[in-house]
Protein backbone atom coordinates (compact mmCIF):
# COMPACT_ATOMS: atom_id res chain seq x y z
CA UNK A 1 0.00 0.00 0.00
CA UNK A 2 1.27 3.40 -0.90
CA UNK A 3 0.65 6.46 1.88
CA UNK A 4 0.97 10.32 1.15
CA UNK A 5 1.56 12.00 4.48
CA UNK A 6 0.80 15.85 4.39
CA UNK A 7 2.54 17.17 7.47
CA UNK A 8 4.47 21.07 7.40
CA UNK A 9 6.69 19.43 10.63
CA UNK A 10 9.72 17.69 9.48
CA UNK A 11 10.61 15.21 12.48
CA UNK A 12 6.55 14.51 12.58
CA UNK A 13 6.37 14.07 9.12
CA UNK A 14 9.44 11.57 9.32
CA UNK A 15 8.00 9.97 12.49
CA UNK A 16 4.69 8.87 10.85
CA UNK A 17 6.37 8.11 7.90
CA UNK A 18 9.06 5.28 9.49
CA UNK A 19 6.07 3.95 11.70
CA UNK A 20 3.91 3.68 8.63
CA UNK A 21 6.76 1.55 6.29
CA UNK A 22 7.96 -0.20 9.81
CA UNK A 23 4.44 -0.99 11.23
CA UNK A 24 2.70 -1.87 7.98
CA UNK A 25 5.24 -2.37 5.72
CA UNK A 26 3.66 0.61 3.46
CA UNK A 27 4.96 3.03 1.15
CA UNK A 28 5.47 6.64 2.18
CA UNK A 29 5.82 9.92 0.13
CA UNK A 30 5.93 13.04 2.24
CA UNK A 31 5.07 16.40 1.23
CA UNK A 32 5.45 19.82 3.11
CA UNK A 33 2.88 22.60 1.96
CA UNK A 34 -0.67 22.23 1.18
CA UNK A 35 0.04 22.83 -2.48
CA UNK A 36 2.08 20.52 -3.05
CA UNK A 37 0.14 17.50 -0.94
CA UNK A 38 -2.72 18.27 -3.40
CA UNK A 39 -0.74 18.27 -6.32
CA UNK A 40 0.44 14.94 -5.24
CA UNK A 41 -3.14 13.35 -4.08
CA UNK A 42 -4.30 14.39 -7.49
CA UNK A 43 -1.59 12.67 -9.71
CA UNK A 44 -1.15 9.49 -7.88
CA UNK A 45 -2.88 6.72 -6.56
CA UNK A 46 -2.61 6.91 -3.24
CA UNK A 47 -4.13 4.37 -1.22
CA UNK A 48 -4.49 6.46 2.15
CA UNK A 49 -3.77 10.13 2.31
CA UNK A 50 -2.74 11.41 5.89
CA UNK A 51 -3.29 15.35 5.99
CA UNK A 52 -2.39 18.01 8.62
CA UNK A 53 -4.97 20.71 9.10
CA UNK A 54 -1.88 23.83 9.93
CA UNK A 55 -0.22 23.99 6.24
CA UNK A 56 1.43 26.79 4.48
CA UNK A 57 0.17 27.88 1.05
CA UNK A 58 -2.90 26.14 0.95
CA UNK A 59 -4.44 25.16 4.26
CA UNK A 60 -5.50 21.46 4.93
CA UNK A 61 -9.34 21.67 5.29
CA UNK A 62 -8.72 23.30 1.64
CA UNK A 63 -6.91 20.49 0.20
CA UNK A 64 -9.19 18.15 2.11
CA UNK A 65 -12.42 20.11 0.14
CA UNK A 66 -10.62 19.78 -3.41
CA UNK A 67 -9.61 16.23 -3.07
CA UNK A 68 -13.01 15.65 -2.32
CA UNK A 69 -14.44 16.99 -5.82
CA UNK A 70 -12.36 14.47 -7.80
CA UNK A 71 -11.40 11.36 -5.43
CA UNK A 72 -12.57 9.18 -2.75
CA UNK A 73 -8.85 7.86 -1.42
CA UNK A 74 -9.26 7.57 2.39
CA UNK A 75 -8.23 10.62 4.32
CA UNK A 76 -7.20 10.96 7.72
CA UNK A 77 -6.82 14.31 9.37
CA UNK A 78 -4.46 15.18 11.75
CA UNK A 79 -5.44 18.10 13.93
CA UNK A 80 -4.35 19.94 17.30
CA UNK A 81 -8.14 20.78 17.63
CA UNK A 82 -10.83 18.51 19.33
CA UNK A 83 -13.27 20.91 19.94
CA UNK A 84 -16.78 18.73 18.64
CA UNK A 85 -17.94 21.46 16.65
CA UNK A 86 -14.19 21.15 14.62
CA UNK A 87 -14.48 17.13 14.44
CA UNK A 88 -18.49 16.91 12.83
CA UNK A 89 -17.29 20.17 10.18
CA UNK A 90 -14.18 18.17 9.31
CA UNK A 91 -15.81 14.79 8.98
CA UNK A 92 -19.02 16.35 6.44
CA UNK A 93 -16.48 18.24 4.67
CA UNK A 94 -15.04 14.52 3.58
CA UNK A 95 -12.53 12.82 6.19
CA UNK A 96 -12.82 9.58 6.55
CA UNK A 97 -11.24 9.74 10.31
CA UNK A 98 -9.33 11.84 12.51
CA UNK A 99 -6.44 11.85 15.34
CA UNK A 100 -5.88 14.70 17.76
CA UNK A 101 -2.21 15.78 18.59
CA UNK A 102 -0.17 14.57 20.15
CA UNK A 103 -1.26 11.41 19.47
CA UNK A 104 0.33 8.03 20.00
CA UNK A 105 1.98 5.85 16.94
CA UNK A 106 0.70 2.67 17.70
CA UNK A 107 -3.22 4.45 17.44
CA UNK A 108 -2.55 6.60 14.30
CA UNK A 109 -1.48 2.97 12.40
CA UNK A 110 -4.10 1.15 13.71
CA UNK A 111 -6.51 3.78 12.19
CA UNK A 112 -4.48 3.74 9.24
CA UNK A 113 -4.88 -0.13 8.63
CA UNK A 114 -8.11 0.23 9.11
CA UNK A 115 -9.53 3.31 6.94
CA UNK A 116 -7.01 1.32 4.08
CA UNK A 117 -8.91 -2.22 4.27
CA UNK A 118 -12.55 0.31 4.45
CA UNK A 119 -10.75 1.45 1.38
CA UNK A 120 -10.71 -1.72 -0.49
CA UNK A 121 -14.43 -2.79 0.80
CA UNK A 122 -12.61 -4.84 3.59
CA UNK A 123 -14.23 -4.72 7.40
CA UNK A 124 -11.76 -7.22 8.63
CA UNK A 125 -8.12 -7.71 9.10
CA UNK A 126 -8.60 -11.52 7.65
CA UNK A 127 -8.33 -11.76 4.16
CA UNK A 128 -9.63 -15.07 1.99
CA UNK A 129 -9.01 -16.43 -0.74
CA UNK A 130 -9.79 -20.05 -1.17
CA UNK A 131 -7.87 -21.74 1.40
CA UNK A 132 -5.29 -18.73 1.72
CA UNK A 133 -5.32 -16.40 4.70
CA UNK A 134 -4.07 -13.16 4.75
CA UNK A 135 -3.69 -11.51 8.26
CA UNK A 136 -3.22 -7.47 7.49
CA UNK A 137 -2.96 -6.79 11.15
CA UNK A 138 0.17 -9.09 12.15
CA UNK A 139 1.03 -9.71 8.35
CA UNK A 140 1.34 -13.72 8.68
CA UNK A 141 0.13 -16.03 5.59
CA UNK A 142 -1.60 -19.17 5.65
CA UNK A 143 -2.47 -21.92 3.30
CA UNK A 144 -4.27 -24.64 3.81
CA UNK A 145 -4.05 -24.11 7.71
CA UNK A 146 0.15 -23.70 7.54
CA UNK A 147 1.87 -20.59 8.11
CA UNK A 148 3.72 -19.53 5.02
CA UNK A 149 7.19 -17.58 5.56
CA UNK A 150 7.70 -14.23 3.01
CA UNK A 151 9.86 -11.65 2.78
CA UNK A 152 8.40 -7.74 3.50
CA UNK A 153 8.29 -7.42 -0.23
CA UNK A 154 6.46 -10.91 -1.20
CA UNK A 155 4.01 -9.99 1.72
CA UNK A 156 3.51 -6.94 0.24
CA UNK A 157 2.54 -7.84 -3.25
CA UNK A 158 0.44 -11.08 -2.02
CA UNK A 159 -1.43 -8.15 0.22
CA UNK A 160 -2.17 -5.86 -2.63
CA UNK A 161 -3.09 -9.14 -4.75
CA UNK A 162 -5.58 -10.28 -2.24
CA UNK A 163 -7.23 -6.73 -1.97
CA UNK A 164 -7.89 -7.05 -5.54
CA UNK A 165 -8.63 -10.41 -5.59
CA UNK A 166 -10.35 -11.70 -8.64
CA UNK A 167 -9.29 -8.89 -10.43
CA UNK A 168 -6.24 -8.25 -13.20
CA UNK A 169 -4.09 -6.22 -11.40
CA UNK A 170 -0.82 -4.95 -13.91
CA UNK A 171 2.72 -4.66 -12.94
CA UNK A 172 2.23 -1.20 -13.16
CA UNK A 173 -0.15 -1.09 -11.02
CA UNK A 174 1.20 -2.86 -8.25
CA UNK A 175 4.74 -0.61 -8.81
CA UNK A 176 2.34 2.47 -8.27
CA UNK A 177 0.76 0.74 -5.30
CA UNK A 178 3.82 -0.25 -3.61
CA UNK A 179 6.83 2.21 -3.89
CA UNK A 180 7.09 5.70 -3.19
CA UNK A 181 7.45 8.09 -6.38
CA UNK A 182 10.54 6.93 -7.52
CA UNK A 183 8.62 3.24 -8.71
CA UNK A 184 10.21 3.16 -12.07
CA UNK A 185 13.64 2.13 -10.57
CA UNK A 186 11.90 -1.59 -9.55
CA UNK A 187 9.96 -2.19 -13.03
CA UNK A 188 12.22 -5.44 -13.03
CA UNK A 189 11.48 -6.87 -9.86
CA UNK A 190 7.59 -7.79 -9.81
CA UNK A 191 8.37 -10.81 -11.97
CA UNK A 192 10.82 -11.66 -8.86
CA UNK A 193 8.50 -11.30 -6.28
CA UNK A 194 5.64 -12.96 -8.10
CA UNK A 195 7.89 -16.26 -8.96
CA UNK A 196 8.94 -16.56 -5.16
CA UNK A 197 5.13 -16.43 -3.59
CA UNK A 198 4.19 -19.07 -6.47
CA UNK A 199 7.00 -21.28 -5.41
CA UNK A 200 6.64 -20.76 -1.76
CA UNK A 201 2.40 -20.78 -1.88
CA UNK A 202 2.00 -24.01 -4.04
CA UNK A 203 2.90 -27.45 -4.26
CA UNK A 204 2.69 -30.42 -5.73
CA UNK A 205 -0.68 -31.28 -4.04
CA UNK A 206 -2.39 -27.51 -4.46
CA UNK A 207 -3.31 -25.52 -7.36
CA UNK A 208 -1.91 -22.56 -8.25
CA UNK A 209 -3.37 -18.87 -6.87
CA UNK A 210 -1.60 -16.31 -8.89
CA UNK A 211 -2.25 -16.51 -12.70
CA UNK A 212 -0.57 -14.57 -15.51
CA UNK A 213 -2.51 -12.91 -18.44
CA UNK A 214 0.10 -12.02 -20.73
CA UNK A 215 0.00 -8.64 -21.93
CA UNK A 216 -2.06 -7.68 -18.90
CA UNK A 217 -1.08 -8.11 -15.28
CA UNK A 218 -1.64 -10.90 -12.73
CA UNK A 219 -4.48 -12.19 -10.62
CA UNK A 220 -5.53 -13.83 -7.88
CA UNK A 221 -8.29 -16.42 -7.38
CA UNK A 222 -9.15 -19.43 -6.38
Amino acid sequence: MRVLVVEDEPRLAHNVARSLREGAGYAVDISPDGEDGLFMAETNPYDLVILDLMLPKIDGRSVLRRLRETSAVPVLVLTARDEKESIVALLNTGADDYVAKPFDLGELLARCKALVRRGKGQSLPVLRVGNLEVNTADRSVWRNGKRVELTAMEYRVLEYLAYRAGAIVSKTELLEHLYDFNWERFSNVIEVYISGLRRKLDDSAQASLIHTLRGQGYILRD
